[in-house]
């Protein structure tokens, strides 16, 4: 029997083992999940969502503060086109996040940064290239794309001295979106260095339509993988999406993919930034919990547990201290609906906003319970203590699961003491 660690992901003469943590935001996907992952031979994404947010929570800097005292006269506006953030502040925030997980990084993997383009910021494309630019300055050993077609992205970082030295990749959920970018950017002389394809039943954010059942990730993994061979274009392709078990993981290493992205079981992992009490959430959750809504502001459908307290809070958007989805112009489909309902119910001191949520708000509370396909199994990877709550685990010993076990076979791990 095959097992994970049977293979082996090549960039040029670099080999790592085929397993890549995905970047999970608001600070999920923590600097140091990613330095085990790293660690111990694989790759870990951090997320650059919400950066400044988490730079003030990690390196006691204002950046949310200031920008609230700035813009503080708009609150109760519903333009928001003024608001901006300080390109300065932002390319800071980026560095300080960087370079202190480069900073700290052992072993022989690398540390990916997972760049979404749907966080729009009032500025699509200067708070974009800020950020990657900063990485990049920072010393991340690659950036993965996310979130968007990212059509301009790499013409973001063309002048830029590490854009042919990084590592740089796409995510895509399908061939259509994978051929989109290669003809944008084929004048730049400059291919991905890997494509991760995520399938339908992959955590957050979805790649898909509300008809995202109709589809499966092996045979759109199949399809990129044929597409690529007959182009005579060596690019690896990533698998991402529902891939549970070391066996799941070699099923794909068998057919063409190069490595597997994973982030679900990760997510009850002691190095996890999700708190404790959510965790817990994830664990007792069954099959029946997991739903796709549209409530997210950025259009696309969103997996995420049926209880998570953001579905139907009608919270004051928050757009002067965070405003992360703002788009190009200063709007937001929760500011939209908010004060739909504001103008329908204008004695309420609360109201309830169904088909949309205060995204930038509810990560950074971790009340916006996303979730993978696949959580409902989480409780049959750890073992159930007196107090009926589930133990959690170490990232080390998730990864060595992947890594080394056989067929569809999880090992538990050694009893809580």
């Amino acid at each position: 029997m095959k097992r994970v660690d049977d293979f082996r992901l090549k960039f040029g003469k670099m080999e790592f083992v085929p397993i890549v943590i995905g970047g999970m935001g608001v600070d999920i996907s923590t600097a140091e999940l990613a330095l085990e992952a790293a660690r111990l031979g694989g790759i870990g994404h951090i997320s650059d969502a919400m950066v400044t947010d988490v730079s003030d929570r990690r390196f006691d800097t204002k950046f949310v503060k200031n920008k609230l005292r700035l813009y503080r006269h708009n609150i109760h506006n519903a333009d928001k086109t003024i608001i901006k953030f300080d390109l300065g502040a932002l390319a800071e925030a980026t560095r300080r996040h960087v370079e202190s997980a480069m900073g700290a990084k052992r072993g022989d993997g690398l540390i990916f940064v997972n760049c979404m383009e749907k966080l729009t910021m009032n500025a699509p494309r200067e708070t974009l290239q800020v950020r990657m630019a900063s990485a990049l300055q920072a010393g991340i050993d690659g950036i993965t794309l996310s979130a968007g077609l990212h059509l301009g992205s790499f013409g973001l970082l063309e002048d830029h001295p590490r854009f042919r030295d990084a590592k740089l990749g796409i995510i895509v959920s399908s061939l259509r979106a994978l051929q989109l970018f290669l003809r944008k950017n084929a004048r730049l002389n400059r291919l991905p260095d890997y494509v991760v394809v995520e399938g339908p039943l992959a955590g957050g954010h979805l790649g898909f339509g509300t008809d995202w059942a109709q589809y499966d990730l092996a045979s759109i993994v199949a399809e990129v993988v044929r597409y690529l061979k007959a182009e005579q274009l060596l690019i690896p392709v990533i698998a991402a999406g529902g891939i549970f078990t070391g066996g799941d993981a070699v099923s794909f290493l068998e057919n063409g993919s190069a490595a597997v992205q994973v982030a679900t079981r990760f997510t009850v992992s002691n190095e996890c930034g999700l708190p404790d009490k959510v965790k817990q959430e994830y664990f007792r959750a069954s099959e029946e919990d997991i739903i796709v809504n549209t409530i997210s502001p950025t259009g696309y459908p969103m997996r995420m547990l049926r209880n998570t307290p953001a579905i139907g809070a009608g919270i004051r958007p928050n757009c002067e201290a965070y405003g992360y989805l703002l788009d190009g112009n200063g709007g937001c489909a929760y500011i939209t609906a908010y004060n739909r309902e504001i103008g329908l119910h204008p004695a309420a001191k609360v109201v309830s906003v169904m088909d949309k949520t205060c995204l930038c708000t509810h990560m950074r509370n971790f009340n916006c319970w996303t979730c993978g396909q696949t959580t409902y199994r989480l409780k049959d990877t750890t073992r159930r203590l007196v107090d009926g709550s589930y133990q959690m685990l170490s990232a080390e010993h998730i990864f060595k699961d992947y890594q080394f076990s056989v067929d569809q076979t999880v090992e538990l791990p050694e009893p809580a003491k």
